[in-house]
C-alpha cells in the first residue's frame, strides 16, 4: 500500500497471514498532554502518562534541575530528548546527554535530572507495574488484545549494560526511513519532519498485523486516519475515524487497522513512531536502524 518511492514499500511482506481474527480489540488509545491534567505535578515539573498493550509512555515538561527516579527498574528503558539535554546517574555512571538525543538506560536504579528543564519523554515496558495506575487510560486494557504476542524483551547488549546515548541529528539518506534507534525493550524512529501541511495526495496507508504503533507528536498537529477491517462478524466493524490531535500527544494505533497521518500545520510537524518490542521487519533492513551493532537482533527474532 505504499507509493513505489517509499522506503517502506521493499519491506518483505508478512507470509501466511490470512483474514484479520474476529473478536478483535483495536480501539486506539489517545493521550492528549495538551488538554489533560498531569498525573505528576510538583517542584521537578509535570508529568503525563498514557499506556499501549506492552509499554507506558510518561511525557514531562521537566522544571530546572528536575530530577526524576527509578529504582529497582525491572528492564531498559528509553529517555528521549527532543530540544533539552540531560544527566542521567545509573549506579556510579554519570552521563551528560546533550538535547535532541536519545538515551537507553539500563535496569536497576537510576535518575534523569533534567538541569535546564525543559520536555522529555520516557518509555518503559508494562514490566513497571506500578506506572499503569498513572495512565489516563488505566483500564484500556482489562481485556486482552489476544491477537498482540506477550512481551519479550531482545538479548541483553554483547557489550554489556551500560547507559548509551546517541544524537538524533543524522543527516537525510535516500532509502533509509526515518532515523531509527532500537534497544532491548523498544524502537524509536525519529522521523524526518513536515515543515508544511503533509500533501494529502501522496499519503501512505497500511496496517500492522500483530503490533501496535504509537506516534507522538512533539510538535505541529496531525490528522490520524484509521480505517478497520471487515471480519466475518459485523460486531468488529468500525465506522473510519480521523482524529486531529495537537502536540504534545500521544496516539497508539492498533492492528490490524489500515492507517496514515497527516501533518497539518504551516510551520514544523515532528512525529516519532514507537514500537515495544522492536520491529523485526524494520531491522532486518540493512542501514535502517543506526545503532544496530550496540544492540544485535537476535535470531530468535
Amino acid at each position: 500500500m505504499y507509493d513505489k518511492k517509499d522506503p517502506r514499500a521493499a519491506l518483505t511482506p508478512k507470509c501466511g497471514s490470512g483474514p484479520a481474527p474476529t473478536g478483535l480489540v483495536a480501539e486506539p488509545q489517545m493521550g492528549l498532554f495538551y488538554q489533560e491534567d498531569p498525573a505528576e505535578s510538583g517542584p521537578n515539573g509535570k508529568t503525563w502518562y498514557t499506556r499501549g498493550n506492552n509499554f507506558v509512555l510518561a511525557w514531562t515538561a521537566g522544571a530546572q534541575g528536575g530530577v526524576f527516579g527509578r529504582k529497582d527498574q525491572p528492564d531498559e528503558y528509553v529517555v528521549l530528548l527532543p530540544e533539552t539535554g540531560a544527566r542521567i546517574t545509573w549506579k556510579n555512571e554519570v552521563v551528560d546527554v546533550p538535547g535532541f538525543s536519545i538515551a537507553f538506560v539500563p535496569p536497576g536504579d537510576s535518575s534523569v535530572e533534567l538541569v535546564g528543564g525543559g520536555a522529555m519523554c520516557r518509555l518503559f515496558t508494562i514490566n513497571s507495574r506500578e506506572l499503569i495506575p498513572l495512565c489516563t487510560n488505566s483500564d484500556a486494557y482489562s481485556r486482552d488484545r489476544v491477537h498482540i504476542p506477550d512481551f519479550k524483551p531482545w538479548a541483553e547488549p554483547p557489550k554489556g549494560w551500560k547507559v548509551r546515548q546517541y544524537s538524533l541529528d543524522v543527516p537525510k539518506e535516500e532509502g533509509r526511513f526515518g532515523r531509527i534507534f532500537r534497544c532491548t525493550t523498544f524502537m524509536v524512529n525519529y522521523l524526518e519532519p513536515n515543515d508544511g501541511p503533509r500533501d494529502p495526495h501522496n499519503l501512505s496507508p497500511h496496517h500492522h498485523d500483530d503490533f501496535e504503533q504509537c506516534s507522538l507528536a512533539v510538535s505541529g498537529s496531525f490528522i490520524h486516519h484509521l480505517r478497520w477491517p471487515w471480519t466475518i462478524d459485523m460486531d468488529d466493524w468500525r465506522d473510519d475515524r480521523a482524529d486531529h490531535v495537537q502536540s504534545p500527544s500521544a496516539y497508539v494505533i492498533p492492528p490490524p487497522v489500515i492507517h496514515t497521518t497527516r501533518a497539518m500545520e504551516p510551520g514544523r510537524n515532528q512525529l516519532v513512531d514507537i514500537f515495544c518490542p522492536p520491529r523485526v521487519d524494520f531491522s532486518e533492513k540493512a542501514g535502517w536502524v543506526l545503532n544496530a551493532d550496540d544492540y544485535p537482533m537476535p535470531q530468535s527474532a
